[in-house]
């Protein structure tokens, strides 16, 4: 009887991760492209690399919920190489972000996305 509580128990946390990845990744990709379309495209050249940072983390993070939301149509390698992509582009971007004032909260919401990345990834090994 302890297996199965405890099988259970795995299973609630694998799926309250899961929930709250898709969550950080969802929230990053709102963050990432608002920051996209504030950044004026005839900006400067930091301002071209922030903008086309934020649709790229948008991007990949909603990739990323679409792979998690499709559990049965995708094999445990894929979801892990999705999340490690995730985790670093979210990371990459962050620190983008943190040489350009106003992007705080993009930042954030993308080393928050790592973080539940990192997080979701370690209970599938």
């Amino acid at each position: 009887m302890t297996s199965t509580t405890t099988s259970q128990q795995e299973l609630f946390r694998f799926l309250e991760d899961r929930f709250a990845c898709a969550q950080a990744c969802t929230e990053c990709a709102r963050a990432c492209a608002l920051r996209a379309s504030l950044v004026d495209p005839d900006g400067t050249e930091n301002q071209e690399l922030v903008r086309r940072r934020g649709i790229m983390c948008a991007e990949v993070c909603d990739a990323t919920c679409r792979v998690l939301s499709e559990q049965n149509q995708v094999d445990e390698a894929a979801i892990r190489a999705q999340l490690e992509w995730c985790r670093q582009v979210c990371l990459e971007s962050a620190h983008v972000f943190d040489d350009h004032p106003g992007a705080e909260e993009s930042a954030k919401a993308c080393r928050d996305c790592a973080r539940a990345c990192g997080e979701f990834l370690a209970t599938l090994r």
